[in-house]
């Protein structure tokens, strides 16, 4: 089987410090919750709703990557990319710093490739352009994602879906943690 992973919010749980680096951003005492519900749709989303200019952008990379050094992966993870053939995945989250956590963790000997949305010249998720090339590499057969914007455009190339901690956006499977992922997803015989 080979998958292809959204990082943020799905590998690692990195929204504590997606929410910390924004609410400094936005240099106002924001109620985090609300912060988390508008990135969890998406940061341009997010942006837009509390007033914050799309040139702030980088210096938001930045604060993340400051935040989320002391991120940690989802529990139950490392067996489900063991009993996977290939791991791809596809951020907006530049290389370097997905790489970095996933050394720290131990976990860079189960990904083949990792795919950086702009950093590589394609188009936000959720245009398909970086799904599309990943298919040319790699026949997926399951896309997993915390956020709409990973799974549509798995749907829109006809790949299975399964949500991670969101049960509102649709999917193929809905799963609130990897403990799940070998009996409700590998069992299933549809894939």
């Amino acid at each position: 089987m080979n998958i292809l992973w959204d990082f943020d919010g799905t590998l690692f749980d990195t929204y504590p410090a997606l929410v910390e680096g924004f609410v400094t951003l936005s240099q106002r005492d924001l109620e985090r919750n609300e912060v988390l519900r508008w990135l969890k749709v998406d940061s341009k989303t997010a942006f837009k709703h509390f007033g914050i200019d799309e040139d702030r952008r980088a210096e938001y990379k930045q604060l993340d990557i400051k935040y989320s050094k002391e991120s940690k992966p989802f529990e139950h993870l490392e067996e489900v990319l063991a009993a996977v053939e290939n791991n791809i995945i596809v951020t907006h989250r530049d290389k370097e710093s997905a790489y970095n956590l996933l050394e720290k963790y131990g976990l860079t000997k189960y990904f083949k490739e990792i795919v950086s949305v702009e950093e590589q010249g394609f188009k936000r998720k959720p245009h398909p352009s970086s799904y599309q090339f990943v298919l040319k590499k790699y026949d997926i057969d399951l896309v997993v994602g915390d956020r709409e914007l990973d799974l549509l455009p798995a749907r829109q190339l006809g790949i299975k879906t399964v949500a991670f901690q969101n049960r509102n956006i649709e999917a193929d499977f809905h799963l609130d943690s990897y403990a799940e992922f070998i009996p409700v997803v590998f069992k299933n015989k549809s894939l």
